[in-house]
């Protein structure tokens, strides 16, 4: 069997492999869902960071003014995420234990009231994004690429019917143009959603088809992190965090935010590291 590398997150917490299971799911409808990857007192930082970024960023020490952060600079390398994306975007010969095989593209902080829309259907027919997209989706017996990945941190509960994020499952591998009602029609039966509790991941191909919609629970707000990793020699959205903000985290965690560039050699030669004149823009 393949070993995954790295083994361990930044924080040295074991990494938990995909199930096969989980790969058939992941295959098959183009996202899975990892619930209660945090329990309520380690989600509590969390949430504090992140309303305080939001709300009164200025507050924050520099180090901690982004998204990733502070307390929720774990959410970036949680073990379980981790190895998700070892599986499905990790490019080994670029994999170490001190580095990891994808990085980091880009994120938001997303906090919404009842009534708040974020209705934009995109995404969809993957099999045929091929060059210069890293909205793609190529497999062969037994191994996927799936591309550009989003994982969406639910901080808070999300139950059903509180309209979280839609999933269009099997679109990421589509050979026809999507149906135009599904532009229109947020209770099409094509979308499927989720429930979980607070702490949970939603990831995704971004060659899927998918979109926000209106959150309707007066009760409780929906908090979450829309964070996009890629391989190690693509970038999509612009942008990094601010050297500042990754010189406070632990050395592999670094890593996500290396160059985007792929060759193969030793030191230098190999992109296996981050530096000050090694980090994407």
């Amino acid at each position: 069997m393949t070993i995954l590398y790295p083994t361990t997150n930044a924080d040295g917490r074991p990494v938990i492999p995909m199930t096969d299971e989980q790969k058939y799911w992941f295959d098959i409808k183009g996202w899975i869902l990892l619930p209660a990857c945090f329990t309520e007192e380690e989600l509590k930082p969390i949430r504090e960071h992140q309303m305080r970024f939001l709300y009164d960023r200025e507050s924050l020490p520099p180090q901690e003014r982004d998204s990733h952060g502070g307390a929720s600079e774990v959410l970036l390398d949680h073990p379980a995420v981790v190895g998700v994306l070892n599986e499905i975007i990790s490019h080994q010969p670029m994999a170490s234990e001190d580095c990891y095989g994808f990085r980091y593209d880009h994120t938001y902080s997303s906090h919404r009231k009842a009534g708040h829309d974020n209705w934009g259907p995109h995404g969809g027919s993957g099999l045929f994004n091929f060059v210069g997209n890293s909205h793609i989706y190529q497999h062969q017996l037994g191994k996927i690429n799936a591309g550009l990945i989003r994982v969406v941190w639910e901080l808070n509960e999300v139950q059903k019917g509180d309209s979280g994020t839609l999933l269009l499952s099997g679109s990421h591998k589509a050979a026809f143009p999507r149906p135009a009602s599904t532009d229109t029609d947020r209770d099409h039966p094509l979308y499927e959603s989720y429930s979980c509790p607070p702490g949970s991941a939603l990831i995704f191909t971004e060659a899927l088809c998918h979109t926000g919609t209106k959150w309707v629970n007066p009760d409780r707000d929906r908090l979450s992190l829309f964070t996009c990793y890629n391989t190690v020699g693509a970038k999509w959205g612009k942008g990094n965090l601010a050297p500042e903000v990754i010189a406070a985290m632990k050395p592999k965690r670094q890593t996500l935010f290396r160059g985007v560039w792929t060759a193969f050699g030793e030191g230098e030669r190999s992109n296996k590291y981050y530096s000050d004149t090694n980090r994407a823009v």
